[in-house]
């Protein structure tokens, strides 16, 4: 349990102790009874939290370490035993038979208080002399440390794939500027960030342009000594310096860098504070130096210079992994046939790290040239991959203790999965990772923690939307062969890709992990075996299951329940029982049930159906108070409510009240996605934390405040507006996304020439009616990007669009043949300009591609929805 399960199992507490509005506390006579025990509960995990706090220095320490241990293991057990207690408290209080046994879970809770005491006593009693000594480790902290002077030589390896990029990293060490700069290497463990900087640093002209060349290794441990005899080695390794004190060794690097053009490399460079450091120990003269850093951190890259050149390395492809492997298996004579296959079999498992590739063929090279060899070696190919685990290992250990268990949690879900990042940070959220920050939601502290691990490249971008964002990401497939390694060495999850052994059930029960990944078919495995009360998460990626009886009789106490891979017959009867769940994704077919209405402690519902009709949601809602996000594929039909509930999204939502009384039912809402059925004149303003907006239906505004100045992404769709009514969206000052779409405007001219949307970034026009559309050069001065499609009656763009200095790209897709001239002419016109960055990108359709401009016309009619067949009831 990390500080963020901590901090809200203690919260919870709180609760148990004072009271709360909560149904599963409030006016419950048990709960009452027990208040006494749950004080004292609290006292004590609040002292142990600050002795922690105090001793977390000497958490290197093996008996602070075994504390913490134990303290982490009896904080959780006793958040079960107190889950476990409500539960029982709630069912006797409404009436609900079950099995738990109420007098034994007082016992429980009695056993772990004396332990959590046992604990307190053995870290107040720690030997104060070891805390001293820890303050000597607490000065050095990142910069410091006893390690011996380790000098790295660079390795004289070559690798297909990066002569580009050593070309442009030359290339920017070597350009005409006169100040010293810097320029950064950044990637992954093993992806050959070192490899690069020692080609660079060796290239011919490089030793020719540079007086003095240098190198440091810092590494995550290093002493500032070190680091300086390290450089003035590498300049003049005949010098003794062993007597120098630091001062010294400070002033004869300085006379030798005075004056001269210098390039030092920092290899492998992990925090700021380093470097913060070692640029104290550079001359800033204006004599063109440079220095070349290497780091897995690419915080560490921009805190060196905020706006400078940071270099991203990539996985190398399929085919530089295996030309990589047959340089230096056969060091340029020709592969046999018969190896091909099987080699390039072996370069693919590699997974594009150049650490991976030369591993594999130091293991090839030292064996007979056979192709059952060779085939054999391919099968077990990630046997072979511990090193390069080691390598990966130091960025999990310099993870800070909140971002660990958000990277374990990725690796529980199937290989090359690719997160959509909302869904990951509302399961991040309900699984009790995210701490609390001030003035910030857990949802945006959450997406700091990914921007935090994409950073340090151990997640990585798979998708952006329009404007940049990170939309999905994925794990490289040797970071997730780590995470399930330190997940089963911490006991932090278990992952079932087959029914399990018996030794599988052993490692459940006595390893009690709190989540549960599988891909298995749960009806044959057998979870009555499994510590019911310590499973707190089950995630089902096995799509041909029809019944979770076995899960809801199994786990009572979960928090996390993900079975949306699974195609069930109906809502699953029992599901209310589960009062602690707080996110439930499911796919079913049947009605939305009363019943789960119950389940007060959600946060999140996700639901998936395959029924062509909306979902009605039941009047009684609201009794969800802790409800945050509401999703689904298909319409969400909202009766009117009448009470506020602390929605933050929701999506498809088919109305049956005025955006009045939506206001009173969402007061906090962030997102939200709707039907209008009539044309009512919604004031939108009335949402006053409102982001992104999504409007399906006819409306219409009668005044010029009809949306929030908090508005982000604006999406319309058979809106039906005339044109002037965009003279009201122009003057929201933080839109950055306007996408308009069948009907969202009527009328054939658009004058945007006397508007301008300060902060928009992207503007998608999609079949729309108009013919004409004027603007000027300062209409968009922030866009960035301009898609048009299926606008087939638009006969051209402003000129002027391509004069907008931010603009990167233009899409057309199946419009006018006339739009594609004036985007090839705006093209050509920038490109005399000297501008050739702008980016045109034109596709047709073939379905249209053979019709006349006619047919066309009346298909793409036929495409645009019937707003009646959607808000159908």
């Amino acid at each position: 349990m990390a500080n963020a399960g901590l901090q809200m199992f203690m919260d919870n507490l709180k609760k148990l102790i004072h009271g709360s509005h909560d149904p599963l506390i409030n006016n419950n006579p048990m709960i009452s009874s027990k208040r006494q025990r749950f004080k004292r509960l609290y006292k004590e995990l609040s002292i142990i939290q600050t002795l922690l706090g105090i001793h977390h220095l000497q958490s290197n320490l093996e008996k602070v370490k075994n504390l913490m241990r134990r303290f982490k293991d009896a904080a959780e057990e006793a958040e079960d035993i107190i889950d476990l207690f409500v539960s029982a408290a709630h069912f006797i209080n409404s009436g609900v038979s079950h099995k738990i046994d109420v007098v034994k879970t007082s016992m429980d809770l009695k056993k772990v208080l004396k332990s959590i005491k046992s604990i307190k006593v053995e870290l107040q009693t720690i030997d104060h002399v070891k805390t001293q000594s820890v303050a000597a480790v607490a000065a050095a902290g990142t910069s410091y440390t006893i390690n011996p002077l380790r000098i790295k030589k660079p390795s004289e390896e070559s690798v297909p794939g990066l002569d580009h990029d050593a070309e442009i990293i030359r290339d920017k060490l070597t350009e005409d500027t006169k100040q010293l700069s810097s320029v950064s290497i950044v990637g992954m463990g093993g992806l050959g960030k070192t490899t690069l900087a020692n080609k660079v640093f060796n290239d011919s002209f490089v030793v020719y342009h540079f007086h003095i060349r240098a190198w440091v290794t810092v590494s995550q441990s290093y002493k500032r000594r070190d680091l300086l005899i390290q450089i003035l080695t590498s300049i003049d390794s005949q010098q003794d310096l062993e007597k120098d004190d630091d001062s010294k060794l400070r002033e004869k690097l300085h006379k030798k860098l005075m004056g001269r053009r210098f390039l030092i490399v920092i290899d492998d460079i992990w925090s700021t504070e380093a470097w913060d450091e070692l640029k104290l120990f550079f001359p800033h003269e204006n004599t063109a130096s440079r220095i070349l850093l290497t780091t897995r951190l690419n915080e560490v890259a921009l805190h060196v210079k905020p706006h400078g050149f940071l270099h991203s390395l990539p996985c190398l492809t399929e085919e530089e992994s295996w030309e990589l492997l047959k340089l230096k298996v056969f060091h340029g004579d020709e592969c046999p046939k018969s190896l091909i296959e099987p080699g390039r079999k072996i370069a693919r498992k590699c997974h594009g790290l150049p650490l991976s590739v030369v591993v594999m063929a130091g293991v090839l090279a030292k064996e007979p040239m056979s192709k059952d060899l060779w085939e054999e070696i391919a099968r077990s190919v990630d046997s072979y991959h511990k090193g390069n685990l080691e390598t990966l290992a130091l960025s999990y250990h310099h993870l800070p203790d909140h971002l660990r268990e958000c990277l374990l949690y990725l690796g529980g879900f199937t290989e090359d999965y690719k997160f959509n990042v909302e869904r990951l940070i509302w399961l991040w959220v309900a699984e009790g990772f995210i701490e609390e920050a001030e003035n910030q939601s857990l949802e945006d502290t959450a997406k700091a923690y990914l921007t935090d691990l994409i950073n340090k490249n151990l997640v990585i971008v798979a998708k952006r939307n329009v404007i940049g964002e990170v939309k999905a990401c994925k794990l490289h497939d040797l970071v997730r062969e780590l995470c399930l390694q330190k997940a089963k060495e911490e006991r932090f999850y278990l992952k079932i890709d087959s029914p399990p052994l018996s030794s599988q059930l052993c490692e459940v029960i006595v390893g009690k992990p709190r989540h549960v990944f599988t891909n298995e078919d749960i009806s044959i495995v057998n979870f009555t075996l499994f510590p019911a009360r310590t499973i707190r998460s089950f995630l089902c990626f096995h799509t041909d299951i029809h019944s979770i009886k076995v899960i809801l009789h199994s786990f009572v106490l979960l928090k996390v329940l993900d079975l949306q891979k699974c195609q069930l017959d109906d809502f699953p009867q029992g599901l209310a029982l589960l009062i602690h769940l707080r996110y439930l994704a499911i796919r079913y077919s049947s009605e939305f049930p009363k019943s789960i209405c119950k389940l007060w402690s959600l946060q999140t519902l996700i639901l998936l159906t395959n029924r062509d009709h909306p979902m009605h949601i039941p009047r009684n809602i609201p009794e969800l108070i802790n409800l945050r996000h509401l999703w689904s594929n298909n319409r969400i039909y909202l009766p009117y409510i009448g009470k506020p509930i602390n929605l933050q999204s929701i999506s498809n939502a088919v109305v049956d009240c005025g955006v009045d009384d939506l206001h009173k039912c969402f007061p906090i809402i962030k997102k939200l996605d709707i039907c209008c059925f009539e044309d009512e004149g919604y004031h939108f303003e009335l949402f006053p934390y409102l982001e992104t907006l999504k409007i399906l239906g006819p409306t219409s505004q009668h005044n010029h405040n009809w949306f929030p100045a908090t508005l982000k992404k604006l999406t319309l769709e058979i809106c039906c507006l005339p044109w002037s009514d965009m003279l009201t969206i122009q003057l929201l000052p933080n839109l950055e996304v306007l996408k308009l779409k069948s009907h969202a405007f009527v009328g054939a001219h658009w004058d945007a020439c006397e508007q301008q949307f300060p902060k928009l970034k992207f503007l998608q026009l999609v079949n729309l009616d108009v013919k004409q559309w004027e603007a000027s050069s300062t209409s968009f001065p922030c866009l960035k990007r301009l898609s048009l499609q299926l606008c087939i009656y638009l006969e051209e763009i402003p000129l002027e669009i391509g004069d907008i200095a931010t603009l990167e790209r233009i899409e057309i897709d199946d419009s006018n043949d006339s739009i594609v001239e004036y985007v090839k002419r705006i093209q050509q016109e920038q490109h005399d300009a000297g501008n050739d960055e702008l980016k045109i990108t034109v596709n047709e359709m073939e379905l249209f591609r053979y019709l006349s401009k006619r047919e066309a016309r009346n298909r793409i009619k036929l495409m645009r929805p019937n707003y009646s067949d959607i808000c159908l009831i």
